[in-house]
């Protein structure tokens, strides 16, 4: 890796590192607790951020648990994170529902509303907080499937209908020059009806490595099928690959190619000075802020993948999040310097993200 791309992708890490948080312990008087019940209530609602994420086994699942765990201060800030069907309703929940503030969608998500033409200015209703990560496809299939195309004229399992793997899966199919009988039905079903011969695969769009996948057996009898990127792909879609360290029962020797989408924290466009709008941008304070947390080894390791940096095609930031990300520029051409001083102070390179990170912080609490 050239020191180059070693900034680029330690960068961000760094900069959370030395970035103040607002609220943390000791920085902020502690408020009276609510005299009576009504401002109980009103406290609690004026703090508290719903974000809609995904069904049980699947990423957007986990990853909004951790919002939970990492941000929640309990008093400040609570973060509740709410079960969904996944990215392709989470984009209607977030428009249309009054008790939903946040939620996981994905790139392609705002050409699917704009194929709704009882939608009106999408554009302006949802935006998005930051890129995150990307969501891979998986094909589960019969080892006699050998290849996408044997799959045309089959049953084939999108997961439930409105999910992210309704959409997207069924988008990248079409992409590959695929047609096949589509069918929706939710995951575990999906594997039992797959493991009796029912459907010809299962489909999951989600971020590797995905619960119920890691947790099914193959055994002699299924593989991921492999789904290599063509150049005439929506450029919606990224190439992609799935590993024996993502799923050490699925793959032996050689990665299994595959495409990708990516996931956005998507955002409700509430009024600026509204109650909706404050929370939110308490939200985006301690959300980038404490990035630094999500780091950690026990959180989802697609955290790492996160570029605050990063923009969306055809997607406008939150106008918080923008603020902050423009906030802390300057701080960036401070970081740099301490960030040369610590490359050459290092005999040996670290290999990885994580052998960085963790050398970094010793580097500094050592200074």
């Amino acid at each position: 890796m050239s020191r180059l791309a070693l900034y680029v992708a330690f960068l961000g890490i760094a900069l959370m590192a030395n970035v103040p948080v607002a609220g943390a312990p000791g920085t902020a008087p502690v408020e009276a607790a609510p005299a009576t019940e009504a401002a109980l209530g009103e406290r609690m609602n004026a703090n508290t951020v719903t974000v809609v994420t995904g069904t049980p086994g699947g990423t957007y699942f986990r990853v909004g648990a951790e919002l939970a765990f990492v941000l929640d201060d309990g008093d400040k800030l609570r973060i509740l994170p709410m079960l969904g069907k996944g990215a392709g309703e989470n984009a209607y929940d977030i428009r249309f529902l009054k008790g939903v503030d946040l939620g996981f969608v994905r790139t392609d998500t705002l050409q699917q509303l704009r194929q709704d033409n009882r939608l009106k200015n999408i554009e302006r209703q949802i935006q998005y907080i930051s890129k995150l990560f990307d969501d891979e496809l998986h094909v589960i299939a019969p080892n006699s499937v050998r290849t996408m195309s044997d799959l045309a004229g089959k049953r084939v399992s999108f997961d439930v209908k409105g999910s992210g793997t309704d959409y997207s899966g069924r988008a990248m199919f079409r992409e590959l020059g695929v047609v096949v009988e589509g069918i929706n039905v939710d995951q575990p079903t999906a594997l039992e009806m797959l493991r009796n011969g029912e459907i010809e695969a299962v489909v999951s769009v989600a971020a590797k490595p995905v619960a119920f996948i890691a947790s099914f057996d193959p055994g002699e009898r299924f593989h991921f099928v492999a789904a290599p990127y063509p150049d005439t792909m929506n450029e919606a879609y990224v190439p992609a690959i799935l590993t024996r360290t993502d799923y050490p029962k699925f793959v032996g020797g050689e990665a299994v190619e595959t495409v990708a989408v990516g996931t956005v924290l998507g955002v409700y466009n509430s009024p600026k000075g509204s109650a909706r709008y404050e929370k939110l941008v308490r939200f985006v304070e301690a959300f980038f802020g404490q990035f630094d947390k999500f780091l950690a080894p026990q959180r989802h390791p697609k955290w790492r993948e996160v570029n605050f940096a990063a923009s969306v095609k055809g997607w406008t930031r939150f106008r918080p999040a923008q603020e902050w990300l423009d906030r802390h520029k300057e701080q960036e051409a401070v970081a740099q310097p301490d960030l040369d001083r610590f490359f050459q102070s290092q005999p040996e390179r670290p290999a990885g993200k994580e052998e960085i990170y963790q050398a970094y912080l010793k580097w500094r609490q050592a200074r």
